[in-house]
């Protein structure tokens, strides 16, 4: 049998599989934290684990014409769902040399809502708070809840730029609407940027140079790559490093699923 669990979290999950000798296989989407406690327990009756887990995914911005309009856009995803989206395109790569225009340009309409729980509006609130600390500037947003908005786990849309790969908020996953934009010298430098991550699971290439970005995509250690937003339910999605293992969708989705056999002398 298969146990599936769907965005679990906190202690226990992982021994909520342990004893149970009618399955074999555990399939599980949520934190890293509670999937290496699901691959831990799971070990000690040698079953089978596919994860998805967390990302802190790059969005390289192309250094084109297109650029305003490629930030805002990448702007606009980071936000959705509140930021509570493990694909989120929550570090954006643009040329140094651009950094002011990008932080001019973020805009545009998103819908907001509320997170999923106090504890998880703590945690975002002190990554905020880090972020101001650490020294990344502060272009929209901030900590606190928004103005006429105090009853319910709301976040202000908060976007950091100046941010190097070392702060708090380039290497922890946030899971908030909480954007930090990056500067890169040149698009090897780009990828070293985007690479250096324990995360694997998505990434993006905005921009208008299709084998440009082609090429770049080659590069990226990640287990899918968004280009100008490419979406295909018929795409394997799964992640590399600490953003899981195993597929979904697509063919590649019953893969992990299946058990092989070999029937010798048969005929």
């Amino acid at each position: 049998g298969v146990f599936n669990l769907v965005n679990g979290d906190g202690p226990g999950v992982g021994e909520a599989i342990s004893g149970h000798p009618d399955i074999d296989m555990v399939s599980f989407t949520g934190s890293t934290r509670a999937g290496i406690a699901i691959a831990k327990n799971a070990a000690d009756t040698v079953k089978r684990v596919a994860q998805e887990l967390g990302g802190k995914s790059p969005n390289i911005v192309l250094d084109d014409s297109a650029f305003t309009k490629s930030v805002a856009k990448g702007t606009v995803a980071m936000m959705g769902n509140s930021g509570q989206t493990c694909t989120a395109p929550s570090r954006m790569l643009v040329p140094h040399a651009r950094m002011a225009e990008a932080e001019a340009a973020p805009n545009g309409n998103a819908a907001i809502g509320l997170v999923v729980s106090r504890a998880q509006w703590d945690k975002i609130q002190g990554l905020i708070e880090k972020g101001v600390e650490e020294g990344a500037t502060l272009v929209a947003g901030g900590p606190g809840k928004p103005e006429g908005l105090e009853t319910g786990h709301y976040v202000k849309p908060t976007v950091f730029a100046d941010v190097t790969n070392d702060m708090t908020i380039a290497r922890e996953e946030i899971f908030g609407p909480v954007l930090c934009i990056l500067g890169y010298e040149d698009y090897d430098d780009a990828i070293r940027i985007a690479n250096d991550t324990e995360y694997g699971l998505a990434s993006a290439i905005t921009g208008e140079d299709i084998e440009l970005a082609r090429s770049l995509a080659k590069r990226i250690r990640a287990g899918r790559v968004a280009i100008n937003g490419g979406y295909d339910l018929n795409a394997a999605f799964g992640g590399y490093k600490k953003s899981g293992n195993g597929r979904e969708w697509g063919e590649w989705g019953f893969h992990d699923f299946l058990e092989v056999k070999a029937v010798m002398g048969h005929g």
